[in-house]
């Protein structure tokens, strides 16, 4: 195979994986496609429950092709005994003659070791192959594996005065349908969404995917709410036994407000999961200790400048739409003027009127 060839299959392979982002639990969701004389001749992505791995339902997929063929994976195949045998003895049990991979697992289990194991087999090994790609597309279980954190995605809508909503009048459309479908489709992609508790009372958010068939894939909703005051009469408490809902307690509340028992008592009787944190950096890893890779924070003027200010963003969507607010209007916290120097600039996306800029740490 030529390097052209490499990437072109790599891409597939990276488009493949997507199909199950934020929908594999703590598994990456991994993409693998096998190539026999130039052509796929299997295919296989991570099952949602994040079992099986792509590797060997690509190789079922193939088949008795797969002997000799070349398997494109987006990242190291595991090497470690868990739930199921590992992703490196399937390849080199069905006897393919090449491995390309994209990345390098990160995790101690595995690093290096499932690529060592192919090439003392006789396999050859080629790693690299579309990294940059791949490490995006994998970004919130690389950030958990290397940071012990979740990975977080800031999303704010901006209006073309620079305001985020309207003070005192609650949710206020400022993209239209097919901006806002993207976002319902970034939250089906992602493992959790948060927002202040300013913004769960102002707005009564469900914070559900309503893409028709993506209903299911709706992220855990979270809350920082210090003083546990999420009103039990709201949309997220009233679902919380569909869509789990986290509230973000401080540690410091319990000692200093008397009814703080009685109001954790009534939301933990409804559904509603309640947890203490010291910091948005020490819940971001209680986060990754649970399993959660990708975050988006998605609601208010206050979180949204709180997370910018403890460097805890690692990639900004921002959607400027055609409306007007006026005086009355929420400043954003973030513009387009403002992104600061830490952050790589990725590309323009249109969507009728409305507009989204999207950015990465770098």
């Amino acid at each position: 195979m030529s390097a052209a060839d490499d990437r072109r299959f790599m891409a597939v392979a990276i488009r493949l994986s997507r199909w199950h982002a934020g929908r594999t639990t703590s598994n990456p969701s991994v993409g693998c496609v096998v190539v026999k004389d130039g052509i796929i001749v299997g295919r296989g992505v991570t099952a949602r429950s994040g079992r099986p791995h792509a590797e060997p339902q690509a190789l079922a997929d193939a088949g008795e092709r797969a002997r000799g063929a070349t398997a494109y994976v987006t990242l190291e195949p595991c090497s470690h005994h868990g739930r199921t045998p590992p992703c490196s003895d399937a390849l080199i049990a069905v006897g393919v003659a090449r491995v390309v991979v994209a990345l390098t697992d990160p995790d101690p289990r595995v690093s290096g070791r499932g690529l060592r194991l192919l090439a003392e087999a006789g396999i050859e090994v080629e790693s690299g192959v579309m990294e940059e790609e791949a490490r995006r597309a994998l970004a919130p279980y690389l950030t958990r594996q290397t940071k012990k954190r979740a990975h977080v995605t800031l999303k704010l809508a901006v209006s073309a005065d620079g305001m985020i909503g309207l003070s005192g009048a609650g949710q206020v459309a400022i993209t239209g349908p097919a901006a806002r479908a993207q976002v319902h489709m970034l939250r089906a992609e992602s493992d959790a969404i948060l927002v202040g508790i300013g913004t769960a009372i102002a707005d009564d958010p469900e914070l559900t995917c309503r893409l028709p068939g993506l209903e299911k894939d709706s992220p855990a909703r979270i809350v920082l709410d210090r003083d546990l005051r999420l009103p039990l009469a709201s949309k997220l408490v009233r679902t919380a036994a569909e869509v789990p809902v986290i509230a973000v307690a401080s540690s410091a509340r319990l000692a200093l407000d008397a009814g703080f028992s009685e109001r954790r008592a009534a939301l933990e009787l409804a559904g509603v999961q309640t947890v203490e944190a010291g910091s948005i950096a020490a819940f971001l890893a209680m986060l990754a200790d649970w399993g959660v890779s990708g975050l988006i924070v998605e609601g208010g003027a206050t979180v949204a400048a709180a997370f910018l200010e403890a460097d805890l963003v690692d990639r900004i969507q921002l959607y400027e739409g055609a409306v007007t607010i006026g005086p009355q209007g929420i400043a954003s916290p973030l513009t387009r003027a403002h992104i600061g120097s830490g952050f790589a600039f990725l590309g323009e996306s249109r969507f009728g009127p409305d507009r989204r800029f999207d950015y990465e740490r770098i």
